[in-house]
């Protein structure tokens, strides 16, 4: 098996030698927040991170992965402690700096793969600004909607998202160490106090975890498999095939 370009794990004269390869840098971004009383904080961070070393393995010697961007967009889970939130306009700076950094040794073209939902309005304007300001190419996607067919097919619950059997059957794939099994419970979801103004809503509007959840989960995570987890990964990495084919090949 080849070894993936990973660049946190790599030494400049391996870098160098990888550019006359890459096509595409690839940038994981997380969060550092509560994912109820069974899950690491750090969940969204490694399915990132894990999921971008499969895409690695998968589109090697085309695709770099850039060092991993562990805190997000959590001001709604802020009342659980050990949540850590960044302001949209840090994010977007730190993910402008990275591609700044990795432009000039050449790369110029760039995909966030992102695992908190939190992050997405901010990774929308991400893309939107860093195509002007810096002249490159520059996507961002959101893992869980990468795999329609297998959440179709698997996932029951009428809520679900975080801390669920979705979220945690991916990380009985990805990195199973971080899960407490044995504390292992349905979501203990409540009504939201505006009508059709909750989460899954078409109205958006700022709220708080604790008004959707007393345990800081939905769904029931103690219906969560491996084999799920895994059939998630292989969907997704088969629909992100025909977007990086053609990113690879297209120039402005």
């Amino acid at each position: 098996m080849v070894k993936p370009y990973i660049l946190s794990e790599m030494t400049w004269p391996e870098v160098e030698e990888a550019l006359k390869n890459i096509k595409v840098a690839v940038i994981p971004v997380g969060s550092q927040e509560q994912h109820g009383p069974y899950l690491q904080e750090n969940c969204d961070t490694v399915i990132a991170e894990m999921f971008c070393k499969l895409v690695a393995e998968k589109f090697y010697p085309d695709i770099i992965v850039a060092p991993t961007i562990n805190l997000g967009i959590s001001f709604h889970h802020m009342l659980f402690p050990g949540t850590i939130s960044l302001r949209p306009n840090t994010l977007i700076e730190v993910i402008r700096d990275i591609c700044t950094s990795l432009k000039k040794h050449g790369i110029k073209k760039y995909l966030i793969i992102n695992a908190h939902g939190g992050n997405n309005a901010t990774l929308d304007v991400v893309t939107k600004v860093l195509y002007e300001d810096l002249d490159i190419q520059i996507a961002q996607v959101l893992f869980s909607v990468l795999s329609p067919n297998t959440e179709k097919k698997y996932i029951k619950s009428k809520y679900f998202g975080h801390a669920c059997e979705l979220e945690v059957s991916e990380i009985l794939y990805l990195k199973p160490e971080i899960l407490r099994k044995d504390l292992l419970q349905k979501g203990r979801v409540k009504d939201f106090p505006i009508r059709n103004a909750d989460p899954w809503s078409s109205i958006d509007m700022g709220y708080k975890f604790n008004m959707i959840s007393e345990n800081g989960a939905v769904g029931d995570a103690t219906k969560a498999t491996k084999e799920i987890g895994q059939k998630i990964c292989d969907e997704a990495l088969d629909n992100l095939e025909v977007f990086i084919r053609d990113f690879i090949k297209y120039n402005t």
